[in-house]
């Protein structure tokens, strides 16, 4: 059952606007998230200049774009381990490690999708 609260395009409105905090916050404090920007601003008009087909284009584009995304959620997912506390718990390094993991393996992937497309 859906929790009380805004309906419609009032909820639709304050959720863009709890977006946009969200992405000001991450460029404000997250150097990674800044870099992985500019990394996608520079890769889209690559892939629109060396993708042959609108799919080559999309999958090229699609492909950094998710390293945006991953990106956000290992953020966001520090940020609730890091307001528990400082300490070293086991278990928060662990996460905090996976979503590192996380980051780097859709670099990986795009990687692989750049060189796929590109050279063969």
């Amino acid at each position: 059952m859906a929790k009380p609260g805004k309906r419609g395009i009032t909820r639709v409105l304050h959720a863009m606007r709890y977006s946009y905090q969200g992405l000001k916050a991450q460029w404000q404090h997250e150097e990674a998230f800044r870099m992985e920007v500019i990394l996608f601003l520079l890769a889209l008009p690559l892939a629109l200049y060396f993708g042959v087909t609108g799919f080559e284009k999309a999958v090229l584009i699609f492909s950094v774009g998710i390293v945006v995304i991953v990106e956000t959620l290992n953020s966001a997912m520090e940020a609730a381990i890091d307001r528990i506390g400082d300490e070293y718990h086991e278990l928060s390094g662990r996460a905090k490690d996976m979503g590192s993991a996380a980051v780097m393996l859709s670099l990986g992937l795009a990687l692989v999708v750049w060189v796929l497309i590109l050279f063969f």
